[in-house]
Formats: structure tokens, C-alpha cells, sequence
């Protein structure tokens, strides 16, 4: 049984660094190397992740910087910037590759909290079928005679427990990004 419990933490844990990924690549008016993360570049006759091609940096709140390690690349760059989903327009000095961040109007900003919503309620969702599958294991167990009914409370608690957790772990990331959002 303790095999379960792990493994629904292990799961759940996955589940909440999932929705740490995703909200961090929404764009909020403030840069961040996050929001590069999804993008790939054709180099070398394969697609790449552009963190292992470039140096990526936020010199300030405003401004994302991409500095290709061979500048040989530095058009398939630009390229594969420009034809991202992060609704960013690059701007080439031959070197140096800038992404300029807008500021969000405040309609765009509310937009951006309810996609961030919507975005950890299927973290929440996500959480709780793993809450679901272990405890249909935990029963399944229960009823060939594996464990007792006192072990599959005591387990079903467990897993309780790890879900408000793991719940409330997303519900703090979701309050933090609203009001990162919501910062002018």
C-alpha cells in the first residue's frame, strides 16, 4: 500500500510542476526566460530547444535578449521566434536578437487571469484523477483480500491528504500569477 501512496505523491507532485511550467511561459508584461522555454529552432538539421543554442537573458522588466553562441544561427532564430505562439516580434542587430515585452492592457490582463484559471483548475482536475486512480487501486486491493478495511481508510486517508496538499500548492502558484498579472 505505502507503493501506492508514493507513487500518488510522485504523480501528484508531476501534476503541480506541470502547471509550474505552463504558467510560467504566460506572458504577464514582465520578462522572463520562461516564456522561451516551448521554443524550438531547425539547427543542424533538427529541431533544438533555443535555451541550448542561445544565451538568454531579461536585462530588465521590459526586454528579453537572445544571444546565439553561433551566429550563423541567428536568422533561424529570429525565424522560429517569429513563428512562436509567445506573440513577441523580434528585433535583429546581427548579434543580438531583442524581444521587446508590451505592457498589457487592463482587458488583456483579465483575459490572462482567467486563462491562468482555467489553467490551474485542470492542475486541480489533474490532481484529483490521481486521487481517484489510487483510491480504485486501494479498493481493487481491498476486495482480493490484499489489505484490511482498516488499512484501506488509513490509506484512502493518505491520499486524501496529498490531494488537499498538492491542491492547495496550486492554488498558491494560481493567487501568485493572478497577482503577478495584475501588477502594473
Amino acid at each position: 500500500m505505502k507503493d501506492r501512496i508514493d507513487d500518488a505523491e510522485r504523480r501528484m507532485d508531476s501534476a503541480v510542476k506541470s502547471l509550474g511550467g505552463e504558467l510560467a511561459s504566460v506572458r504577464t508584461g514582465r520578462a522572463s526566460t520562461a516564456l522561451l522555454d516551448r521554443v524550438e529552432v531547425e539547427a543542424y538539421e533538427q529541431m533544438t530547444p533555443l535555451n541550448q543554442l542561445a544565451q538568454i537573458n531579461t536585462p530588465d522588466a521590459r526586454q528579453i535578449t537572445v544571444a546565439p553562441y553561433d551566429p550563423s544561427l541567428t536568422k533561424a532564430i529570429e525565424k522560429a521566434l517569429q513563428e512562436s505562439d509567445i506573440g513577441l516580434t523580434p528585433n535583429n542587430d546581427g548579434e543580438l536578437i531583442r524581444l521587446p515585452i508590451p505592457q498589457p492592457t487592463e482587458e488583456r490582463r483579465k483575459e490572462l487571469v482567467k486563462v491562468v484559471g482555467k489553467m490551474a483548475e485542470e492542475g486541480r482536475i489533474a490532481v484529483r484523477n490521481v486521487r481517484k486512480d489510487i483510491n480504485n487501486e486501494l479498493k481493487r486491493l481491498e476486495k482480493d483480500g490484499e489489505i484490511s478495511k482498516n488499512e484501506l481508510s488509513r490509506g484512502q486517508d493518505d491520499v486524501q491528504k496529498l490531494t488537499d496538499a498538492s491542491v492547495a500548492r496550486v492554488d498558491e502558484m494560481l493567487a501568485a500569477k493572478e497577482s503577478e498579472i495584475m501588477e502594473l
